[in-house]
């Protein structure tokens, strides 16, 4: 299954909740969330700076990962922007296909 990241940013509303209910509560939540598109969560860390969670998570596909942002995004409490990962194999694969591929930078020659 493909692996995404998550990382979350809380509104005031929303630090208020994770006040209220507690880190445990909120990954116990956000696993079922994961789960009920068909997902797995494999790490879930809260954070400090700009970012307040991060999480690994398994899911079936890109729409899934979209699916899981836009239902967190709904709730107006909480945004999260989701990076697509790469194994190291994929990563290989990615690099010998540019290998072989063409590409003409803006403004360069032709």
């Amino acid at each position: 299954m493909p692996k995404f990241m998550g990382v979350a940013q809380y509104s005031s509303e929303g630090l208020s909740g994770l006040m209220e209910d507690g880190a445990a509560k909120r990954q116990r939540d956000v696993k079922a969330a994961i789960k009920t598109i068909g997902g797995k969560l494999e790490a879930f860390y809260f954070s400090l700076g700009n970012d307040d969670c991060i999480f690994i998570v398994d899911l079936p596909d890109t729409p899934s990962a979209a699916a899981l942002s836009i239902l967190a995004g709904a709730s107006g409490v909480v945004s999260v922007q989701t990076t697509a990962l790469l194994t190291v194999a994929e990563a290989d694969a990615a690099i010998e296909k540019a290998k072989g591929a063409r590409y003409r930078p803006p403004g360069g020659a032709e």
